[in-house]
């Protein structure tokens, strides 16, 4: 076990992952806690962030465990108050959540848009508006968002309102940075490029190679300069140094983790 997050508290939204295996919020989760931070681990799937609780515990760490829509407001403001009255501060806040849906402006529905926009935006937006005046109390905090590469980039496969909301991320991360800076709170953004997670397998089985799953991976693997994807341990080691003593003087960065892709898109 670490202490590079001793005596820290963290809320980490998307604390479980969407299938078997390690996504980006569940192994963020537990490397926190592996560094001695006690963590709030919030995701609408009760039965995944159980899981990701379990791993924390077994391993001698500290956690809370609650069900939350990040995209109601009521249920956001609650989860920070449970959070604070148990442990009394939030030193870190990880806005992971996200959904992929596939579809260009004209093939989205406009309700597979606004779900997107709910979900990948409006939940940074709650939970930066419940948090940051704990932070500001406390005159401190670090903020991480993840963002992605599609929001700079086009990579081939129209998903729009993915690319918006996480071009959106960005912008909504430099505000928060540059508004609080003087406040002792810093705000950052990840930008993952193709990442191996769970939560690519169903959304995006049908984009590539007819739905073989197999050869999307081989197809996302060969695009990448690496030749290989990443997976949620790099997105997770990114975050963990962002919101570390060690990143303190970084705020209002894009930080991009994507094996090289950008450098040639």
């Amino acid at each position: 076990m670490g202490e590079r997050l001793a005596g820290k508290v963290a809320l980490v939204t998307g604390a479980g992952s969407s299938g078997p295996g390690w996504g980006n919020g569940k192994a963020t989760s537990v490397l926190f806690a592996r560094e001695g931070a006690r963590v709030c681990l919030i995701d609408i799937n009760r039965e995944a962030v159980e899981e990701t609780a379990g791993i924390i515990r077994d391993e001698g760490g500290e956690c809370l465990v609650e069900q939350v829509d990040v995209t109601d407001a009521e249920q956001v403001a609650g989860v920070v108050r449970a959070c604070v009255e148990a442990w009394g501060r939030i030193d870190i806040l990880h806005n992971n959540v996200g959904i992929l849906e596939v579809g260009g402006p004209v093939e989205a529905s406009l309700e597979s848009w606004e779900r997107v926009v709910s979900v990948n935006l409006t939940s940074m937006f709650l939970t930066c508006k419940y948090v940051l005046p704990v932070m500001e109390a406390q005159g401190s905090g670090a903020i991480v968002n993840i963002s992605s590469i599609t929001a700079i980039r086009y990579l081939g496969i129209p998903y729009v309102s993915y690319s918006a909301t996480k071009g959106g991320v960005l912008q909504l991360t430099q505000s928060v940075a540059l508004e609080y800076a003087e406040k002792g709170i810093r705000a950052n953004s990840i930008l993952p490029g193709l990442m191996n997670t769970p939560m690519i397998v169903e959304p995006l089985k049908g984009a590539y190679a007819g739905g073989d799953v197999e050869k999307m991976l081989e197809m996302r693997h060969a695009q990448v300069p690496m030749k290989t994807m990443g997976d949620a341990w790099d997105v997770a080691h990114a975050a963990l140094f962002l919101v570390s003593d060690e990143a303190r003087y970084i705020t209002g960065a894009e930080l991009v983790v994507d094996g090289g892709l950008t450098c040639k898109t």
